[in-house]
């Protein structure tokens, strides 16, 4: 949405922002259900990097698809590096949702799969704001032939 104009637009792309969070979590779900252990956890690490994404443009919408992308792969890499210290371990054994949103174990082919989630959301983000932008209107134009 590279033309966000007044309060409709960033609503607008807030709305979009949430579902497609929503969307992701149904996503893993679904994932984790059908799909083995091994598939299911690289899934499921590359939509956490969507996710991050779907929410810095919730919080931030005006952000442009490359610069929230960033954002989601450094949140994800710095997530599975602060595994090293052993902290997300024990947060992670108090609290389901402390495992859900840290982990517990340090793994490196997950820095990968965090790198194809940010890759896909930028993608994704970058073709929902050209199909967007090729719609509007210059500001004060009226509809008709």
């Amino acid at each position: 949405m590279s033309d966000l104009r007044g309060d409709t637009g960033l609503v607008t792309v807030r709305v979009g922002a949430g579902l497609a969070a929503l969307l992701t979590v149904a996503a893993g779900l679904g994932v984790r259900a059908v799909a083995g252990a091994e598939p299911a956890k690289y899934a499921g690490d590359a939509l956490y990097t969507v996710l991050l994404h779907a929410l810095v443009v919730l919080l931030a919408p005006r952000i442009r698809p490359g610069a929230a992308a960033a954002l989601a792969l450094a949140a994800s890499w710095a997530v599975e590096f602060a595994q090293l210290t052993g902290v997300p371990a024990e947060l992670s054994g108090r609290s389901t949702l402390a495992r859900l949103v840290l982990g517990s174990t340090f793994n490196p082919p997950d820095l990968f799969w965090y790198l194809v989630g940010a890759s896909f959301a930028w993608s994704a983000h970058s073709a929902v704001r050209r199909l967007a932008g090729g719609v509007r209107r210059p500001l004060g134009a009226t509809g008709g032939p």
